[in-house]
């Protein structure tokens, strides 16, 4: 264990200018390949595509960060279980990539300190987190691929999306609320990757455990489009009007009745208490209490000129 974590405090820096020759077989090759379709899937869904286009709803965003947590909690938790599994250990790179503290620490900003008592994971993250903890108790040579799914693209795609939601979302120019895309201890994106892959290929692995490696990947990134159209349907379900004027969210007491993606489900099923919600949201904002006056003077006007 020392020597690993030796070379993943100082080898990514030598590794840097280093050119390997990749065969087909190797293991990043393989899962490049087999991940490609399922990969562009993802990157096509309605919430990816609306998040780039800089389409941001703070809310979803929030709701987006809460389920990054569960999920890299059970995928660091069963990392941690399995740190000095032969076909984990050289992949295991605590202090460069993990990512549960820095989610944390964007959760606070969000919902305040109490953050912890008012968020909830969600059905889709749920199913998500089960499979991780399935697969580090069960097969943990299958974290590889869980941990190349999400660390790789959060040091790739993840860093666009870091720039797109603090311009979106006007979120300060020091980093709070998107610690999760932040690798303090990681110089070079380019370089740690190419020496994180570097390492993937040398696991001694058979072709069937990579075949298996490579289907996990896929399944990883289907709980990930899953995640994703679970928050596209939760923001389909709170009118925009509504979450522009402010409706009330996680924070302040710990109230479920606030919590968007309980409003969502109570709008599904016709609440009244969401109806009332969605009321006072709307007279909250200046311009549903200009439509307000309007309609209270039309209707005086009209019962005046009924009693006529």
């Amino acid at each position: 264990m020392e020597n690993i974590q030796s070379a993943a405090n100082g080898e990514a820096s030598e590794y840097e200018g280093r050119v390997d020759v990749l065969s087909p077989e190797d293991l990043s090759e393989v899962l490049a390949a087999g991940t490609k379709e399922v990969h562009e899937k993802a990157e096509n869904t309605q919430f990816v595509k609306d998040f780039l286009r800089g389409r941001i709803r703070k809310e979803l965003f929030k709701l987006g960060a809460v389920a990054l947590y569960y999920t890299y909690s059970a995928m660091e938790e069963e990392i941690e279980r399995n740190r000095e599994h032969p076909y984990f250990a050289p992949l295991y790179f605590p202090q460069e990539l993990h990512r549960r503290e820095a989610l944390a620490r964007d959760l606070e900003f969000f919902y305040g300190p109490g953050w912890r008592s008012v968020v909830s994971c969600s059905p889709a993250t749920q199913a998500y987190v089960d499979r991780i903890h399935k697969v580090g108790r069960e097969d943990p040579v299958l974290l590889v691929a869980h941990a190349y799914t999400r660390y790789m693209g959060d040091l790739s795609g993840g860093q666009v999306l870091k720039k797109v939601a603090q311009r979106a979302m006007k979120l300060p120019p020091t980093g709070e609320g998107l610690e999760f895309y932040t690798f303090d201890n990681i110089h070079s994106a380019k370089s740690f990757k190419q020496h994180y892959r570097s390492r993937m290929n040398e696991l001694e692995l058979d072709a069937e455990t990579k075949k298996k490696i490579v289907a996990e990947a896929v399944r990883a990134f289907g709980f990930n489009m899953q995640v994703f159209d679970e928050l596209d349907e939760i923001g389909r379900s709170l009118p925009e009007e509504v979450m522009d004027a402010g409706l009330p969210v996680h924070g302040e007491g710990g109230d479920r009745n606030k919590c968007p993606y309980f409003a969502a489900k109570t709008a599904a099923t016709g609440g009244t208490e969401y109806a009332c919600q969605v009321a006072m949201a709307v007279l909250r904002h200046p311009t549903g209490q200009v439509l307000f006056a309007a309609w209270v003077a039309f209707m005086a006007g009209f019962a005046a000129w009924y009693l006529m």
